[in-house]
């Protein structure tokens, strides 16, 4: 009696191992990856003067879409000092909307409407 519980045991075990690599096998259905909020993304890490946003400065092609990545608490804003492109709000964990540059190429200086010691520089090349 025990050797048939042995075997039955066994087959179950193995059975199990056969469910197991058939429903595990790779599927054919790939998993789209997430579409980027823009071309560039800068992270705004809180208030800390030129360090406030990064990469400071951060190099646009004209055409290129960009946006701010708030990884800080606090909401912020990416507001140009004299044109060039739109200024941006991002909240707490969020992201500003993505934007189109078609300003002349140059460098283009921005802050924080709310926190005026955070400032970047926009790099827009052609």
């Amino acid at each position: 009696m025990k050797r048939t519980a042995y075997g039955l045991l066994v087959v179950a075990i193995l059975a199990a191992i056969s469910l197991t690599a058939v429903t595990c096998k790779k599927s054919s259905n790939p998993v789209t990856p997430p579409t980027p909020i823009a071309d560039v993304v800068i992270q705004i890490n809180g208030i800390n003067g030129s360090s406030s946003f990064s990469p400071n400065p951060a190099t646009v092609k004209v055409g290129q879409t960009v946006a701010w990545r708030n990884v800080d608490g606090t909401t912020h804003s990416a507001t140009p000092d004299a044109g060039g492109f739109t200024s941006v709000d991002a909240g707490p964990g969020g992201n500003s909307a993505a934007q189109t540059i078609t300003a002349a190429a140059a460098d283009y200086g921005y802050h924080c409407r709310f926190h005026g010691t955070m400032v970047g520089t926009l790099h827009i090349v052609p």
